[in-house]
């Protein structure tokens, strides 16, 4: 047994560490930035790339001011489960989407889209950057330039985005070949992107305290005595920037 997976995540990983790594730094400073100056943060992604959102939202070791935006015909526990590839794909539901949310100026929205193309990610950032937010994709570049666009503009998630974080992955995701078969197995893009947003968090945290924060908003684990009540008071002390409830 070969591990052939795990082989092409080390290969990925290490990658990403030199070729994303000027990307990464600009959005350690433009979090860094936005916290410091009370604004907020968000995080969105449909589907399986709806993971990372929940990744960053309400997570030990996290960071406690990452609001995540679901949207509910998006979630994996849809019946049946095709209805989340439909709404992504559907023009107009970003848009509605978008309404949920109260962007303003100086605000971040990240957006994982694997591909880049459907409408739902590229209508949030296309009401988010109308609102003055700096928007951040995670996606694939070559997977994203070898498809076309679903939304209406013909443009992709990447050509409305400020910083780009590509996942260096495969076109179609997944990595690794199998005999006398098409399709390969062993998607990339969680782990991936997972990576390099928690890489980017513990930056984040290095950077407040640099600027005097003594108490950056990290969550606690709740399972360690007394986690909840340290939740809680940092909860109050950011909750301007929080816009869930706890």
């Amino acid at each position: 047994m070969t591990f052939e997976y795990i082989n092409h995540i080390k290969e990925l990983i290490e990658k990403i560490e030199t070729l994303e790594k000027e990307n990464m730094k600009k959005v350690v400073e433009l979090l860094t930035k936005t916290i410091l100056e009370k604004n907020s943060i968000y995080i969105f992604g449909a589907s399986h790339a709806g993971i990372l959102s929940e990744e960053m939202y309400y997570r030990a070791g996290g960071l406690m001011l990452m609001n995540p935006i679901f949207g509910k015909e998006l979630m994996l526990d849809n019946t049946p489960i095709t209805i989340t590839s439909k709404m992504e794909q559907l023009p107009g539901y970003g848009t509605t989407l978008a309404t949920k949310v109260n962007f303003k100026e100086n605000d971040v929205l990240i957006i994982h889209s694997v591909s880049g193309r459907n409408p739902v990610g590229i209508e949030l950032a296309i009401d988010a950057k109308n609102k003055g937010v700096q928007v951040v994709a995670i996606t694939n570049l070559d997977y994203s330039k070898s498809v076309t666009s679903r939304h209406p503009d013909g443009k992709n998630l990447h050509e409305y985005s400020d910083i780009v974080l590509d996942n260096h992955g495969d076109v179609g995701d997944a990595c690794v070949s199998l005999p006398n078969v098409q399709q390969k197995v062993g998607p990339t893009s969680t782990v991936i992107g997972a990576t390099m947003l928690n890489s980017i968090i513990v930056e984040v945290a290095k950077k407040l305290i640099e600027n005097g924060m003594e108490k950056p908003p990290i969550f606690y684990s709740a399972n360690l005595d007394g986690g909840s009540k340290l939740n809680e008071a940092l909860f109050e002390e950011y909750k301007d920037n929080i816009h869930y409830k706890l």
